[in-house]
């Protein structure tokens, strides 16, 4: 086996450390604007301000660790992703992609190789949802894109603000509210994100990394109601019956159907009933559901295909209600839409990828990332996959840093190619 690269090495050692620091049986814990999150932020400045880096922080918190090119009127190369975790998660999910920008930089330290234009470490804030009903606010703020009426937004555990733990963390939400960017867009040569893969393809392709073509967009409906009307289990009978719980099975079934046309015809999506639930006052074992609520998470990378969902959807619910003689409540609906990698970018992956004779295949990426605010922005964006079995958002991840390591080898060597090239 391969023996880990300095950079390798480091990342383990990092990663090693944080999960010891924000342990919180079962997982670790690293809130949102919370002392998990702060401590990450200090240990990775620690770490790199060692390589010789300058660090800085913008409004939101969000910080910057600069490794000085020949060139620093040059765009900048950006190497991102974030430090905090949902509860009780595993310890690699955005953390991991941070660690491999670090060790990028120990990896060109080491050989005493000074990139021809600036190399940022960029860690963001608060990218995962569960703290923040948001999408990326951290690097949304870091673009000067955060809508003020986001800085109202309410932590899930605490109920104050964004703008208010971002006070209580040292920041300045009146600045982020103005619009005071950490990073100018146009001073971006390319932002690349690694993260740990969230889905099974690399695991079961047998290979560490994968580069990523895009990321989904979709829609979520938070709170859907299936309206019917409540009555007795053995005086009802069939004919009679508003039965919520038939409905909303109807409207399933027919769902589940789209989405297998949609396979057929070689689309990608996935259709999500996250959370089913009935009012436990109301609800019993010899009652007819008379209300049911649910809700619903679409994705897909591509847009037409959302818009096929959408319309299916609505189609279902007048189709379901008119059969089941129930009504369907909608309720609010979130969207955000897919990104598009660089096809330069990946073209230069690919390339480091043949140089190294690494098998690197192409993966779709159904979750959320960061990388998504930079390339909906216009930045040119990258991402890398690192095999991760077990799935995220649970404290069973399990990313080998032997994989990691690879990425780490990759992206080393996309940023040697990328400034040879001389790319704009």
């Amino acid at each position: 086996m391969t023996s880990l690269t300095t950079g390798g090495r480091l990342a383990g050692q990092v990663l090693d450390r944080l999960a010891a620091a924000t342990t919180d049986a079962p997982g670790i814990t690293r809130v949102a604007y919370g002392p998990g999150e702060r401590l990450a932020h200090a240990m990775v400045r620690e770490e790199a301000e060692k390589l010789g880096a300058v660090a800085r922080v913008d409004a939101a918190g969000n910080l910057y660790l600069t490794l000085k090119g020949r060139n620093s009127e040059l765009p900048a190369i950006v190497i991102g992703s974030h430090l905090d975790s949902v509860p009780h998660g595993g310890n690699f999910d955005g953390a991991a992609g941070v660690v491999a920008g670090l060790a990028v930089m120990a990896e060109l330290v080491g050989q005493n190789m000074q990139p021809s234009r600036d190399l940022i470490l960029l860690a963001t804030r608060a990218e995962e949802a569960v703290w923040f009903p948001l999408s990326y606010p951290g690097s949304e703020a870091a673009l000067g894109l955060l809508q003020p009426r986001a800085l109202e937004a309410r932590r899930s555990d605490s109920g104050r603000t964004l703008a208010d733990h971002m006070l209580e963390e040292g920041f300045d939400p009146d600045a982020v509210r103005r619009g005071v960017a950490g990073i100018d867009a146009s001073r971006i040569a390319a932002f690349v994100e690694v993260h740990i893969e969230q889905g099974p393809r690399l695991v079961a392709a047998e290979v560490p990394v994968g580069i990523v073509t895009g990321i989904a967009g979709g829609f979520r409906y938070v709170d859907v109601k299936c309206l019917g009307a409540y009555g007795h289990s053995g005086a009802e009978p069939r004919f009679a019956r508003h039965d919520s719980v038939l409905g909303f099975a109807d409207l399933v079934a027919g769902l589940e159907a789209e989405w297998d046309a949609l396979e057929r015809d070689g689309h990608e999506a996935t259709i999500t009933f996250g959370r089913v639930e009935s009012d436990p006052s109301q609800h019993g074992g010899s009652r007819v559901l008379g209300e049911l609520r649910f809700t619903l998470d679409v994705r897909s990378a591509d847009a037409a295909v959302l818009e096929r969902i959408e319309a299916r959807l609505q189609a279902l619910f007048a189709e379901v209600g008119t059969r089941r003689g129930v009504t369907f409540e909608a309720g609010p609906r979130f969207t955000w839409d897919p990104a598009t990698m660089s096809p330069a970018l990946i073209a230069g992956l690919d390339r480091a990828a043949q140089d190294m004779q690494m098998r690197v295949p192409h993966v779709p990426s159904g979750a959320g990332h960061d990388a998504a605010t930079f390339a909906s922005a216009g930045v040119p964006t990258a991402m890398l996959f690192v095999r991760n079995e077990n799935g995220s958002h649970n404290p069973h991840e399990a990313m080998d840093i032997a994989d990691l390591d690879q990425a780490i080898r990759l992206l080393s060597r996309f940023v040697t190619d990328f400034d040879n090239l001389d790319q704009p």
